[in-house]
């Protein structure tokens, strides 16, 4: 038993979705959150950059006395996730593309669409693991650098919304001809609804549920399961906007939810 919190880091809100799927599969489990909102978004950032910034927000969560941290970022996991590791032994540190990539292999894909960030398409990090696990796997990436932004605005079911979607999507599904696609960001679980109503024959695999799995499995080779903990879910942001705010209200609409700010330099 360990009742010590879970650190999940991200680039800006996107991470909560996997803080929805730990709070689902692991009810017992309290996290730590911090959410880089004054430097998001990250995928146009170089890789020097990523790396940087990630060992800060790693620091500040292991600072808070965590037993794991999950990188809650496809843009951080694709650049920082083997420096992260080397950098802070101490404490298990997991990604989110290694366990979404074994989600879509043992779901026998041929074809898969991954839609991301510019750095991490940039990286190649899900067209490299695929095709280690199944060299023959067909892999088409596309990169929607306009999404984050409009989901950090708090822009999510809106036309414009949709008009972005279609703008990265429409050429991309129809001339690749995948039925598999990979929402190789936590913030595009966001947007998975419109997704779905606009092209219902795409099976969706969302990174944010699948590194929950992986975390569960780690916690279960160290025995680190949490159990009665009276410890309290603590978020942060390195910025408090009008938007974000409103953002997190929704997200956690009717539970007892609090962002703090809290500046990488404090």
């Amino acid at each position: 038993m360990d009742n010590r919190p879970i650190g999940i880091l991200d680039s800006g809100l996107g991470g909560l979705t996997s803080v929805w799927e730990l709070h689902k599969e692991l009810p017992e489990e309290r996290v730590i959150y911090y959410g880089d909102t004054a430097r998001t978004p990250y995928g146009s950032k170089s890789p020097e950059t990523i790396v940087k910034f990630a060992d800060q927000l790693v620091s500040k969560l292991i600072a808070g006395n965590t037993k794991m941290i999950i990188v809650a970022c496809n843009t951080i996991t694709a650049w920082a996730l083997d420096e992260l590791r080397k950098r802070h032994p101490e404490v298990p540190i997991i990604g989110v593309i290694g366990p979404t990539v074994r989600k879509v292999v043992a779901g026998g894909s041929a074809k898969v669409g991954v839609i991301a960030t510019k750095g991490t398409i940039g990286s190649d990090m899900y067209g490299k693991s695929l095709r280690e696990l199944n060299p023959s796997i067909e892999v088409y990436s596309k990169a929607c650098p306009a999404i984050v932004p409009l989901i950090e605005e708090g822009l999510t079911d809106t036309d414009i919304m949709e008009l972005t979607i279609k703008h990265y999507m429409d050429d991309f599904v129809s001339a690749e001809d995948f039925e598999d696609l990979i929402l190789g960001c936590t913030h595009y679980p966001l947007i998975s609804a419109q997704i779905e109503k606009l092209y219902p024959h795409l099976r969706l695999y969302s990174s944010s549920a699948e590194v929950v799995e992986q975390a569960r499995e780690v916690m279960r080779e160290r025995d680190i399961f949490a159990s009665g903990s009276e410890f309290t879910d603590r978020y942060y942001a390195s910025d408090l906007s009008e938007n974000f705010i409103n953002m997190t209200e929704k997200l956690f609409e009717g539970k007892d939810f609090k962002v703090r700010l809290l500046k990488l330099e404090e």
